[in-house]
């Protein structure tokens, strides 16, 4: 067998680490201030290509993957809208909205010159208002996160790589400097600071909970994987009712508004579970295109186009919907047996309490009817396939594979031909920006979903043009020449990696890479230097440090087969996209 069928058949990450359980470390941002305890990413140089085609102004390359956010640039932008009737949601909004639209409307009143560009500036708002008021709030935020801090406020990124809602809108930014510089909107940013920090540290709480109860639920440690991450925007200048939450490449934000000291945690919830799924699943895509058939069936369901055009998005949304109905609060409360009481006793509260578990199921069976009216159709498949998640000790990243791999889809497209499905959908929250990677970015795309020739034509393009990171690119094309059971030519671009490169990620895991080849080849005692190596680097990152412990500990083994008689080359231990 080869090692591409082997990867496409055991798709999981056998080169990371051991999952663990660990509270990630939530980066409370007040200005530039990360909390003592927050764990940054892993230290790297952008390449070239990254440059040209970055994620929002507030994504720090070198910062924590998740992190909690105000924003300058998108509280002026909320002023603006404030200034010019944008009124949705204010009397449920946090106080310091109207302190500030009081501020700003006295500061307009004392001057002729701020009433005429502030009615510049609404003139232009009023122009560009579209018929959806989601829609028309979401272009103004796109156009904030890409805008570099006051007072400079211009865009992070070239315009034609801005997303295409917030170049519609561009030609605010003059208009908007001008009513600011007016009414010295950066003093009353600078007055009204303090509220926003006293609300970012009263959600920080919340909004870890439920960063370590979703990871705790899909027995997975927060993601690190460098250039991903997550990042919430506090920005009490919106209405409570509509949060926003958009992927840019791997860059996943939510902005959100507070009501009563806090936001709605379904929604962040949901744009986490993207997070931390999409990866999972993009990385058998080989497997999730078997599954296409199942397109047919949704084409009359209320669902937006690319869920009937993207199996993998379908996949991943119905897998999403199968975790929210299995970690919902039903609102039903589980009658417990009282301890210590004698069994005559006992019959009341047992049968009091099935009553009350078959009430509790019967809610979530609801949630998952109503996503497949919606079309999402395979949410009963993973739901019945997480009942049994939930009683074995491996993660999802370790189940996922047997999920989608052991799919009967005849049955699946039998289940959906029957559902009937709702006339109208509610759409989804999470909105992507066709703003595509590039480069060895895009390489890494990727070979994260198997497409190792086209991984390894764009490492190669990138070295022979001198463009990006040469480690990087050495680094990827040692992890195709894996998965193309070449493993001396993987091995001599390991090397190149430790020779090239300066990134601790890199140097880190090659040298991990190279431990578990000299185990597969039982070369034990280079195999151990090289894990000695790893742990030299310090890296620092968790996942890096226990792969290397538990190579100085047990020799690597590739797994086992579900089919015994089919067993990989000994020499070729499997290559997966793993943190750089």
């Amino acid at each position: 067998m080869s090692l591409s069928s082997t990867l496409r058949r055991f798709p999981l990450p056998f080169l990371l680490a051991a999952t663990i359980f660990a509270a990630p470390c939530i980066a409370q941002q007040n200005g530039n201030i990360p909390f003592p305890e927050t764990i940054p990413a892993p230290p790297s140089q952008l390449p070239a290509e990254a440059q040209a085609n970055k994620g929002p102004a507030l994504m720090d390359p070198a910062g924590p993957t998740v992190s909690l956010q105000t924003s300058e640039a998108m509280f002026y932008v909320g002023v603006a809208l404030n200034a010019c009737g944008y009124d949705d949601g204010l009397d449920e909004s946090a106080p310091v909205r109207k302190t500030v639209r009081d501020e700003v409307n006295q500061a307009t009143q004392a001057s002729e010159q701020a009433r005429d560009d502030r009615d510049k500036l609404c003139l232009y708002i009023d122009q560009h208002r579209l018929s959806d008021p989601a829609q028309n709030l979401a272009q103004y935020v796109s156009l904030a996160l890409y805008l570099t801090p006051p007072p400079d406020f211009t865009p992070s990124v070239d315009e034609q790589e801005l997303p295409p809602d917030a170049n519609g809108v561009l030609l605010i930014l003059p208009l908007l400097r001008r009513f600011a510089s007016d009414i010295q909107l950066h003093v009353i940013w600078l007055e009204n600071r303090g509220a926003y920090d006293d609300l970012v540290n009263q959600l920080h709480g919340p909004l870890t909970d439920m960063i370590v109860s979703t990871n705790y639920y899909l027995k997975m440690p927060a993601t690190t994987a460098f250039g991903r991450r997550f990042l919430v925007v506090l920005e009490p200048m919106f209405s409570p009712e509509e949060t926003n939450a958009r992927v840019y490449g791997s860059d996943y934000v939510v902005v959100a508004s507070p009501k009563n000291g806090q936001i709605y945690m379904r929604l962040v919830r949901h744009a986490y579970l993207h997070y931390e799924i999409e990866p999972l699943l993009y990385a058998r895509a080989n497997a999730i295109d078997r599954l296409e058939p199942i397109l047919k069936a949704v084409q009359f369901a209320p669902l937006q186009f690319n869920f009937k055009n993207d199996i993998d998005a379908l996949v991943i949304e119905c897998l999403i919907h199968a975790v929210e109905a299995r970690t919902m609060d039903t609102g039903v409360k589980i009658v417990q047996v009282p301890a210590n009481l004698p069994r005559s006793e006992t019959e009341p509260y047992e049968e009091a309490r099935r009553e009350s578990l078959q009430k509790d199921e019967a809610v979530r069976q609801q949630s998952v009817d109503h996503s497949m009216a919606q079309g999402y159709v395979l949410t009963q498949y993973f739901y019945n396939q997480l009942i049994q998640f939930e009683k074995s000790p491996e993660s999802l990243d370790s189940a996922i594979g047997p999920m989608v791999y052991g799919m009967d889809i005849d049955s699946e497209i039998h289940r959906a031909r029957n559902v009937t499905f709702d006339q109208y959908g509610e759409g989804e929250i999470l909105s992507r920006s066709p703003q595509q990677p590039q480069g060895l970015d895009l390489a890494e795309l990727k070979l994260m979903k198997g497409d190792v020739a086209d991984a390894g034509a764009l490492a190669q393009k990138a070295l022979d043009t001198h463009t990006g990171d040469t480690g990087r690119a050495e680094f990827i094309l040692a992890r195709v020449d894996l998965m193309n059971n070449n493993v001396d030519a993987a091995t001599s671009a390991f090397h190149k990696t430790l020779a090239d490169s300066k990134d601790p990620r890199l140097l880190a895991w090659s040298h991990i890479y190279l431990g578990r080849i000299f185990d597969v080849e039982d070369q034990r005692d280079q195999a151990l230097a090289e894990y000695k190596a790893a742990l030299t680097v310090r890296d620092g990152q968790p996942d890096t440090r226990e792969a290397a412990e538990n190579g100085l500990k047990q020799p690597f083994a590739l797994p086992q087969q579900a089919d015994s008689t089919n067993t990989p080359p000994k020499s070729t231990p499997p290559a997966q996209t793993i943190p750089h």
